[in-house]
């Protein structure tokens, strides 16, 4: 009788710290890991989030940039790191939804190593060019590289990162070829575009919004069905003459796998709740991201979704498995 009373009060006493996990979180700074460089979209949205997160809980957020080889470098790292709740990940459709079906052998497993807590944003990518390049619209590109096939430069953010999808597709659907150039993060990127390095980017709208307003690049489509409230005046692919062209860049916030559920539970309602101020909400349409926020479930759902989408075009357009 008493060993069966001290094996009582020994569940009650788990399921007592399991409840109350979530009263004390956080009690000690939060990281956030980008995998990707500083000023992409990546890095905005985490940043956003992580500050108002500050501001509600009071402890310090941190963003943590650790770049390279399209995510998986930051999304390992993170994958490994302690299940608490003090280090989160801002992902992206690279590494969990791309390179799944891209690379042979990924140092985590996109589904079994994290735990959702939101779909934070989706986002277009945008078509821009250099402004010396003698093209104004996606008719006159894609005369433009039927001429000169082989000789155009692209820069993505990474080697199976959207922007590198988006343009694969549009090569596909547009029977052209260019050279793919692959960088660690949007800010090379847009500074060889605009330094004439390189002659054109397929990559996320928010990083680039301020340099399409200042005339620094031209933008000629955006990847969506619809056209963005950001910049109404850019028309989707599919106006532009490529038709069926549709690819969405998103983003959202995990913890490795086996993090309290209620810690992630917690996370998730917050996030939900920033993404819905006015303030971040206006912040985040102006530079050309859609505030989503959704369920652990649901966000579990979309990535085991985008793996299988996004197997179907690599196969598609034949690229290359590294």
């Amino acid at each position: 009788m008493k060993r069966s009373v001290n094996f009582a009060w020994g569940l009650y006493a788990i399921a007592a710290v399991t409840a109350n996990a979530a009263d004390v979180y956080p009690a000690k700074p939060i990281r956030i890991v980008v995998a990707y460089t500083p000023a992409g979209t990546t890095d905005i949205l985490a940043r956003a989030i992580g500050q108002k997160l500050t501001e509600a809980w009071g402890q310090p957020v941190i963003v943590d940039n650790r770049p390279g080889a399209n995510g998986n470098i930051g999304t390992e790292y993170a994958a490994k790191a302690t299940p608490d709740g003090y280090t989160l990940l801002m992902t992206t459709a690279a590494p969990h939804g791309v390179n799944p079906g891209l690379y042979r052998k990924l140092g985590f497993d996109a589904v079994k190593d994290f735990a959702g807590i939101s779909l934070v944003a989706t986002v277009p990518n945008v078509l821009v060019v250099n402004n010396n390049m003698p093209v104004k619209d996606v008719k006159e590109l894609i005369a433009y590289l039927r001429a000169n096939p082989g000789k155009v430069n692209f820069g993505s953010p990474g080697y199976g990162s959207t922007g590198h999808m988006s343009t694969e597709l549009f090569m596909s659907m547009a029977g052209v070829k260019m050279n793919h150039v692959p960088y660690k993060g949007d800010a090379g990127v847009l500074a060889d575009v605009m330094a004439g390095q390189i002659s054109l980017s397929f990559s996320n709208m928010p990083a680039y919004t301020p340099q399409i307003k200042a005339g620094r690049v031209r933008a000629l489509a955006v990847s969506t069905s619809k056209r963005s409230p950001a910049a109404a005046e850019i028309p989707t692919m599919a106006e532009a003459g490529v038709q069926g062209y549709v690819a969405v860049a998103w983003f959202g916030l995990l913890a490795p796998a086996n993090t309290p559920r209620d810690i992630v539970n917690k996370l998730s309602a917050e996030t939900a709740r920033i993404l819905k101020m006015p303030d971040v909400h206006s912040r985040l349409s102006d530079l050309g991201a859609e505030p989503v926020g959704s369920t652990p479930a649901e966000f579990d759902a979309h990535i085991k979704a985008e793996i299988v989408k996004w197997a179907k075009v690599i196969k598609d357009a034949n690229v290359e498995l590294q």
